[in-house]
């Protein structure tokens, strides 16, 4: 039968009926629940990122999980007992933001959004088991959250400390500098502002080094980029520690410097603005005109303070200080260009050889001493700082030395005097996790006035939030966990006197940061993780998500797992043996808003082409890594492609069944085409592998629709391969063209439970050669043979190929020349 031919109404692929069939049959089978595998076979851990319940699915949900299902139910026809469970990052700023909109208690808002998003899931068929699914603001998964902080914190990981944070004026509460965004709010794009509070910590800088080394394990597995994200998030510097003393203070102030060498060019300090140490050092005098320009900073984000096209401003603190070599008195400067959480919040000044100390130097009629002769002009007269290498000039003991022996020169020394020892310094700043909201997990510790900060007992976890809504949720400044004082008021645990919990709340990403170990057994009331469970499962083989959360989801996850594993609680210090980061879904070359009102609908393009031709079309449209323009794509093209498989996999199931040996060439085909999709899919190239599904549909369409019958055997098992391979991206008509072949899905014989098809090493080692057919000398055609053909065969084929035999029109050549298995040359008179 033509593929092309008429076919009623009734025969005509119909992807809803199909979808209505087989989702409330797949349901009933639970077919991915691991729980039912049998004991001994090999394990996968396959990972999505898992999703924020902000409203239904979108289209960038439905890419990013598309590709994650691809990867899960291959590893399960492979033979493979995989983990994919399900889960919601429940907690957070947008659902409560949402129900004080409406009034509304956030626990029912995120509830809500969760079960809209569940059956959205189920719809898009990816095949989680959901027999592992967890919620983060379940009170079961946020007591072993405040389990696992007062772990560190008993490690003195987990601490208070009073510092200049990032104020979000809108949403009233502290982000972590990696929440802030061009000086911005993440969340709201509001500008933030800074403010000097108490807040808690996570001290993420004791790892700083191990998070660089551990990299070297994540190389060729991670993309390059995360980890070069991840690098410079760190920010490893080689340099000194140098104290300065000041006049009047008994403590030295403290830079640290990259660059010892030029220390003789030091010719000021300054110190962040807004940090303690600035009111610490700042004269009687001088303080009314620091707190005014405090005041200013206050309203300038980093980014603004770090620009170097900003003027720069500042305010001496009327003292000095001492030059650690020559004893030289030198001023100390207040300024918005440092910043309080950097280092120690202070730098010597070396204008002549950085540019924002050059451009305060000028502005303020500060000295410029050239310290490296680089062989430019003199900074001085130019504006312009010269950084680079040299030879040290001005510099007393080191003149003449190159840059790497003064430095070793010179940290020797400020050893000597005590003023300074080689040190390294990270960029990388503590984890800010205080947050002064509602909807988050509370931080389980009481503060009593005589016994200080003292942990919740473990046998009173979970630490559970109160019940508000609607305006008992309205920031005011302080968390509105602070204006409830049935909940805030408590005995301390230790001396039973009258205390106060804790009002903040955990930022949510210490939620998301060690999920993934409690997927393994969620339903566990007595540990966050069954040790077992983890052993047999962890660390994640396949992690699924976008490259936005290389630095604070995963920098996060992977200082948590360290943590832990330094604690005795996980075998394993990388949390995801593999990443793979899929692309932007975009409208027009433009990312989709509300605001921008080019938002594609999921749920209309679901209903106007179906769950598989979406799914395939993502796919499709080009590697993972790389963003889909949804103008750009053809969902209607996915669904004619899949019209055409299951008319061929009809056209085979109602076929009456040959009983011979099957087409040789439909089986070298189909072992080609298996061969290469096996490859594709473990090299991530989804896309072409569809693409090769497509090239072997049209062939055994050819086949069917020439010489070769539907029932053969061949075609039958070509066409069964095709719909086990099709699964992995469009599990419906996968699952349709399976039943069709004569498979009892409903008993359990689903295609999600196939064999991998193999292919057939015998068809693909058989040697195969190009003969080129010559006509009077010239190429006219290529012909592929066996290399064991015989030359009267070879003679007979090229004589017989239908491209030669128009070449001669009827005519019989006066000479064929055979040279087996690469020539055929025929003479013909003209």
């Amino acid at each position: 039968m033509s593929d092309a031919g008429s076919r009623n109404a009734a025969d005509r692929y119909d992807w809803q009926a199909v979808q209505d069939r087989w989702l409330p049959v797949w349901e009933a089978l639970n077919l991915f629940r691991v729980a039912d595998d049998p004991a001994g076979k090999p394990r996968k851990y396959v990972l999505d990122m898992f999703a924020y319940p902000s409203g239904d699915l979108h289209m960038g949900h439905a890419e990013a999980y598309a590709i994650g299902d691809v990867v899960a139910r291959y590893h399960r026809l492979r033979g493979y007992s995989v983990l994919h469970p399900v889960g919601w990052d429940s907690f957070g700023l947008p659902a409560e933001n949402a129900a004080i909109k409406r009034d509304l208690d956030p626990k029912k808002w995120t509830y809500g959004n969760i079960e809209t998003q569940a059956r959205s899931f189920r719809r898009y068929a990816i095949s989680f088991d959901w027999d592992m699914r967890l919620h983060t603001s379940d009170p079961e998964y946020y007591r072993w959250t405040q389990w696992i902080f007062l772990r560190l914190f008993e490690r003195g990981l987990a601490y208070q400390k009073r510092s200049s944070v990032n104020w979000c004026p809108q949403d009233q509460t502290v982000l972590a500098n990696e929440q802030v965004v061009a000086g911005r709010c993440e969340r709201c794009g509001s500008l933030i502002t800074k403010r000097t509070l108490t807040q808690w910590y996570f001290k993420i800088t004791e790892y700083a080094q191990r998070l660089l080394d551990d990299m070297s394990a994540l190389e060729g597995h991670w993309p390059e980029r995360v980890l070069t994200m991840q690098r410079n998030w760190i920010g490893r510097s080689e340099g000194a520690e140098i104290k300065f003393v000041v006049d009047g203070r008994d403590e030295p102030v403290t830079v640290f410097t990259s660059r010892p060498d030029t220390l003789h060019g030091a010719t000021f300090l300054v110190v962040a603005a807004d940090s303690e140490l600035a009111g610490e050092l700042c004269a009687p005098d001088r303080r009314a005109e620091l707190d005014e320009y405090v005041e200013r900073v206050k309203r300038l984000s980093e980014i603004e303070r770090q620009s170097s096209d900003r003027e720069k401003t500042g305010v001496f603190l009327g003292r000095t200080a001492a030059h650690p070599i020559t004893g030289e008195q030198i001023p100390v400067w207040a300024s918005d260009y440092v910043l309080a959480d950097y280092g120690t919040g202070a730098i010597m000044a070396v204008p002549a050889h950085d540019q924002r100390d050059l451009d305060f130097a000028r502005a303020f009629g500060l000295p410029v001493v050239v310290v490296v002769d680089t062989g430019e002009p003199d900074p001085a007269e130019t504006g312009v700082a010269t950084a680079g290498d040299g030879t040290l000039v001005n510099s007393g003991e080191v003149d003449g030395l190159a840059k790497d022996e003064a430095i070793r020169a010179t940290v020797r020394q400020l050893t000597g005097k005590g003023l300074g020892s080689r040190t390294i310094n990270f960029r990388l700043r503590d984890w800010l996790l205080s947050r002064q909201r509602f909807w988050g997990c509370p931080i389980p510790i009481i503060h009593c006035p005589d016994c200080g900060a003292v942990p919740v007992p473990d046998d009173q976890l979970p630490v559970r939030l109160p019940e508000l809504s609607g305006a008992d949720l309205r920031p005011k400044g302080v968390s509105p966990l602070a204006t409830v004082p049935e909940w805030v008021n408590v005995p301390c645990p230790r001396c039973g006197g009258d205390a106060q919990r804790d009002t903040d709340t955990m930022d949510t990403f210490v939620d998301s940061s060690w999920y993934f170990l409690r997927f393994v057994s969620p339903h566990d009331s007595d540990r966050p993780f069954d040790p077992e469970a983890l052993r047999e499962w962890a660390p994640v083989d396949n992690y699924i998500g976008g490259v936005e959360h290389a630095i604070l989801h995963l920098l996060y996850a992977r200082f948590l797992t360290k943590a832990l594993h330094d604690l005795g609680l996980v075998e394993f210090t990388e949390p995801f043996k593999a990443l793979m980061n899929q692309g932007q879904v975009i409208l027009n070359g433009a990312s989709m808003s509300k605001s921008k009102g080019n938002l594609v609908d999921l749920g209309e393009e679901l209903s106007t082409y179906g769950v598989d031709a979406v799914r395939l079309t993502m796919i499709f449209a080009g590697p993972p890594e790389e963003d889909i323009d949804w103008a750009d794509v053809s969902p209607g093209g996915s669904g004619k492609f899949l019209a055409r498989v299951w008319r061929l996999a009809s056209d085979v199931g109602t076929a009456e069944r040959d009983t011979g040996a099957g087409d040789t060439g439909v089986r070298r085909t189909t072992a080609k085409v298996v061969r290469e999709v096996t490859q594709l899919i473990e090299d991530k190239r989804f896309n072409v592998a569809i693409a090769r599904l497509m090239e072997l549909t049209n062939a055994l369409r050819k086949a069917v629709d020439g010489d070769v019958p539907a029932g053969d055997p061949a075609v039958r098992e070509a066409v069964e391969s095709l719909a086990i391979m099709l699964s992995l991206f469009a599990p419906y008509c996968a699952e349709e063209s399976w039943a069709t072949l004569g498979h009892a899905v409903a008993d359990g014989d689903s295609v999600s439970r196939a064999d991998w098809p193999t292919a057939d090493e015998a068809l693909l080692a058989e040697d195969v050669a190009v003969c080129v057919v010559q006509v009077n000398g010239k190429v006219r055609e290529r012909l592929e043979v066996p290399t064991s053909i015989t030359e009267d065969d070879l003679r007979e084929l090229a004589l017989g190929d239908p491209a030669v035999v128009r070449l001669l029109d009827g005519r019989d050549p006066r000479k064929v020349i055979v040279r087996a298995p690469k020539l055929v040359n025929l003479v013909v008179a003209p």
